[in-house]
């Protein structure tokens, strides 16, 4: 089996492009590549579109941030597709100031729509969002007499990803529910990076354990203990 390369965090942020659709796992930070987080926020890679599910926390009043939170902070991305910014007041700061523009989808959309890409699907039908502003701009569908709208798949040029364990080949084992929106992710991007706590040689893994088959990984990354 090929082994994948294991590269420094700040070369794994050199694979984002200016300009790049960057998918990152995570929920509120729980699962979230904090370790490449922090790589590209060193980079400082601009005009990014940022698809995850949250844009995790930012109190404006203490300063504390979290997880792609930074990344908002410094203002990196011209476009965020995402579930939830409640507790991000910085992504809404930017949002009602016309800053960056943020685009909001129901969490299972936002799921079935990376889902979706990564098997190569032209969209699906989903009834979320009829009659509501999610509506707005997309065809509505007949099937059965009952409308659906076409929610069209969203891919990436890279993702970043968090495992718990990974060995050489670039097989992956998620934490519980650190799992969240990684798995969805290493399937629907051009290049996918994969910070893991721990590297393995390829055969200590269980096969009956990995998460994230070896196939959809490019590049590993050593996960360095930051706070989030």
């Amino acid at each position: 089996m090929i082994e994948k390369p294991i590269l420094t965090p700040a070369e794994a942020a050199a694979k984002v492009q200016e300009g790049d659709a960057l998918m990152v796992g995570g929920f509120l930070a729980c699962g979230s590549p904090h370790t490449l987080i922090q790589a590209l926020k060193a980079k400082g890679t601009g005009r990014l579109t940022l698809i995850c599910n949250d844009t995790a926390a930012h109190d404006l009043k203490s300063g504390r941030i979290t997880g792609v939170g930074h990344l908002v902070a410094q203002r990196q991305f011209k476009k965020i597709v995402t579930s939830h910014i409640g507790l991000n007041q910085e992504t809404q700061r930017q949002m009602n100031a016309g800053e960056t523009e943020v685009e909001l989808v129901p969490q299972g959309t936002l799921a079935e729509r990376i889902r979706a890409a990564g098997a190569g699907l032209g969209g699906f039908l989903t009834p979320t969002g009829i009659g509501t502003e999610v509506e707005a701009g997309k065809n509505r569908i007949l099937v059965d007499n009952r409308p659906y709208l076409l929610e069209l798949p969203l891919k990436a040029d890279v993702a970043f990803i968090k495992a718990r364990k990974a060995d050489k080949a670039g097989n992956l084992v998620y934490a519980a529910t650190a799992r969240n929106f990684n798995p969805l992710m290493a399937t629907a991007a051009t290049t996918v990076i994969a910070e893991a706590e721990e590297i393995v040689e390829v055969g200590e893994l269980d096969p009956n354990e990995v998460h994230t088959p070896s196939i959809f990984v490019d590049v590993l990354v050593r996960a360095e203990r930051l706070e989030w």
